[in-house]
């Protein structure tokens, strides 16, 4: 059976929001992104140095640029939640999330961004926790979208984030026989 390159750049498919939304919606994203930390540990558990630098597919990422990008993305993320619930419909400032990889971090031991994964996500979700149902409509603009973002909506797509990047490295493992 061969795998396409689009079934191994999008394990889990493409985001596409829930049009149910609600609280149910809402309690499964929350759940998925607080189970993220342990999900990325377990999915990196006992690999070496050299499969760390392996890449999940053909001209992507390395399992390490995965964890490091995973702990920038993250960090955008709850600074966004951040701005919308302090801020009147904000403009988030996007980043070059290809150029960030390049960087001199990803070379970092992937230790330093599960740890900051873990404590990223204690203070994310304890944000959740006191969020009034009303707060999850508070907005941002993002400039590479035409509509404004929902917190609603962020969250679900966080929710994805976290199994798309944890399924790049558990497919790899998976195909490599690790």
């Amino acid at each position: 059976m061969t795998t396409s390159v689009d079934d191994l750049r999008y394990p889990v498919g493409r985001f596409t929001p829930s049009t149910l939304g609600g609280a149910a919606v809402r309690r499964e994203a929350i759940e998925q992104i607080a189970a993220l930390p342990v999900r990325m540990r377990n999915a990196v558990s006992g690999l070496t140095d050299a499969q760390l630098d392996t890449p999940y597919r053909p001209d992507g990422w390395t399992v390490r640029q995965v964890v490091h990008h995973v702990a920038d993305s993250h960090m955008n993320g709850f600074t966004r939640i951040k701005l919308a619930l302090t801020e009147e419909n904000p403009t988030i400032k996007p980043y070059n999330e290809k150029a960030f990889a390049e960087l001199g971090d990803m070379r970092l031991p992937i230790g330093v961004s599960l740890d900051l994964l873990t404590a990223l996500h204690a203070r994310w979700i304890a944000i959740y926790e006191v969020l009034r149902e009303e707060q999850f409509t508070r907005t941002f603009i993002h400039p590479e979208y035409p509509e404004p973002q929902t917190l609603d909506r962020h969250a679900q797509m966080y929710a994805w984030h976290s199994r798309h990047h944890v399924a790049h490295i558990t497919g790899l493992r998976a195909r490599q026989g690790w």
